[in-house]
C-alpha cells in the first residue's frame, strides 16, 4: 500500500497536514447494521428519487427499483457480481488504485458501494440518491461509486455522506458520461465534525456531453478531496459548482482540476466559501489544456468569505497550457464582510447579527443562481441555509 502523503513534503499536500499520530490502523472497516435505521437528518431528500442506503460497510442486495429499458441502481458489490464484465470495463480505469494511500486503501476495503448504469439513449426521469452512513465509532468507511452513462443518457443522480459517529470516511468517485449523454451529479458532505475524510473523485466526459457537477463540504474536521473533469472528447461541457462552510477548528481542502483534453470543450467552476471561529480551507484549482485541445474555452473563481479575525482561508488558481488558441480565465478572492454594507444595512434599522446574515446569504445567492429554478436549486438553497443557522446562530 502507498505511504502516507506528508506535510509540505509531495503535491497537492501543501496545506493540509495528516492529524498528529494518524495511521490507517487505527480505523478498522465496520460491517455495521444492514438498515437505514440510525440514519440522520439528510442533506437531501428529492422527490419520488430511486433511493440506495447503506449504513457502514455493510449492505443488501438491491431490487430492480427501475424498472425496464435497462436502467441499473444497485450495491457495486451486486453488480461486480451480476453484471461483471460491464462493471471490469469501467471500475479502477477512473480513479486509479493506486494513486495515493487513500484510493489504496478504498481499492483494497470498500463493500457494497454504488453503481448506476444507464443504457445508450435512455433517460431516466427520477432521480437517484445515493446515502453512505458512517455509524460505528472510531471505524472507516471505505464509499466507492461508479456511475456510467452510455452514448445519449441522462440522468441526475444525487450522493450525500452522513454520520452518526466519528471516524474516517474515504471516498473514490468514478464518474464516465459517455457521447451526448447528460449527467447532474450532486454530492454533500455532512459527517461529524470530529470526523476525517480524503477522497478522490474524478470524471471523464465524452465527445458532445454535458456534466453539471455539485459539491458541499459541511462536515468533518479535517479533509482533503481531489475533484478532477476530465473533458475527453471534443466539444464536451463540464460544470462545477461548489461550496464550503467551516467554523470551530475545522479544516477543508479541495482540490479541483478541469482538464481539457480535446478541442472545442467548455468548463465553468465556481466555489463559494463560508470560514467562521478559528476554522480553515482550502481550495486550489488548476485550468489544464492538454497540447491539441484548441478552441478551449474555461473559467475557475473561488471566492471566500471570513467571519472572524482568526479564520483562514486560501485560494490559489493555476492554469497550465499546452495550446495556443484558447480562453482561460480565473479569480480568486478572499475578504471580510464589507463594513459599508453592515453600516448600510445597520442604517435601515437592522441589527447587527440580522446585517452580517444578510451579507452572507447574498455572498451565496450567486452560487445559488448558478442553477434554473426547481428541485436542485431549492435543494441547494435549503441546505446553505440549514449550514449557515448552525455556523451563525
Amino acid at each position: 500500500m502507498a505511504d502516507l502523503p506528508v506535510y509540505k513534503g509531495e503535491p497537492g499536500w501543501e496545506f493540509t497536514p495528516l492529524p498528529k499520530g494518524f495511521s490507517l490502523d487505527d480505523y478498522p472497516a465496520a460491517s455495521g447494521p444492514a438498515s437505514s435505521d440510525e440514519t440522520p437528518e439528510p442533506m437531501f431528500a428529492p422527490e419520488n428519487a430511486v433511493t440506495l442506503t447503506q449504513v457502514d460497510h455493510a449492505w443488501s442486495p438491491h431490487g430492480d427499483a427501475l424498472v425496464g429499458q435497462g436502467v441499473l441502481v444497485m450495491p457495486l458489490s451486486q453488480a461486480v457480481e451480476e453484471h461483471g464484465e460491464l462493471v471490469e470495463r469501467h471500475l479502477g480505469k477512473v480513479v486509479l488504485n493506486d494513486e495515493n494511500a487513500f484510493t489504496a486503501r478504498n481499492a483494497a476495503s470498500w463493500e457494497g458501494g454504488a453503481f448506476v448504469y444507464v443504457p445508450r439513449g435512455v433517460k431516466v426521469s427520477a432521480p437517484i440518491l445515493l446515502t453512505s452512513v458512517l455509524a460505528s465509532q472510531d471505524s472507516a468507511l471505505n464509499w466507492r461509486v461508479l456511475v456510467v452513462l452510455e452514448e445519449g443518457a441522462e440522468a441526475e443522480v444525487w450522493e450525500q455522506y452522513l454520520s452518526s459517529a466519528d471516524g474516517l470516511f474515504t471516498t473514490v468517485i468514478e464518474l464516465v458520461v459517455g457521447d451526448n449523454a447528460n449527467l447532474r451529479f450532486l454530492s454533500g458532505q455532512d459527517l461529524s465534525e470530529k470526523s476525517l475524510i480524503y477522497g478522490t473523485q474524478r470524471a471523464t466526459v465524452g465527445r458532445d456531453a454535458a456534466l453539471d457537477w455539485v459539491v458541499l463540504g459541511f462536515g468533518a474536521g479535517n479533509g482533503k478531496v481531489f475533484q478532477n473533469t476530465i473533458l475527453a472528447g471534443p466539444g464536451s461541457h463540464g460544470k462545477v459548482t461548489g461550496a464550503y462552510a467551516t467554523h470551530n477548528r475545522q479544516h477543508l481542502d479541495f482540490d479541483t482540476t478541469q482538464e481539457h483534453a480535446a478541442p472545442n470543450c467548455v468548463s465553468d467552476l465556481a466555489f463559494r466559501g463560508i470560514i467562521a471561529d478559528r476554522s480553515s480551507a482550502v481550495w486550489r484549482g488548476m485550468i489544464k489544456v492538454d497540447e491539441g485541445a484548441q478552441q478551449t474555452d474555461a473559467f475557475q473563481e473561488s471566492r471566500n468569505l471570513l467571519l472572524s479575525k482568526k479564520a483562514h482561508a486560501d485560494a490559489i488558481p493555476g492554469l497550465e497550457i499546452l495550446a495556443n488558441d484558447v480562453r482561460c480565465t480565473h479569480a480568486a478572492a478572499i475578504a471580510q464582510i464589507d463594513p459599508e454594507q453592515l453600516f448600510y444595512l445597520r442604517s435601515h434599522g437592522l441589527a447587527d447579527e440580522q446585517a452580517s446574515r444578510l451579507v452572507v446569504e447574498g455572498f451565496l445567492a450567486e452560487l445559488v443562481e448558478r442553477f434554473e429554478e426547481g428541485p436542485v436549486r431549492d435543494a441547494l438553497a435549503l441546505a446553505l441555509e440549514k449550514r449557515l443557522a448552525t455556523i451563525l446562530d
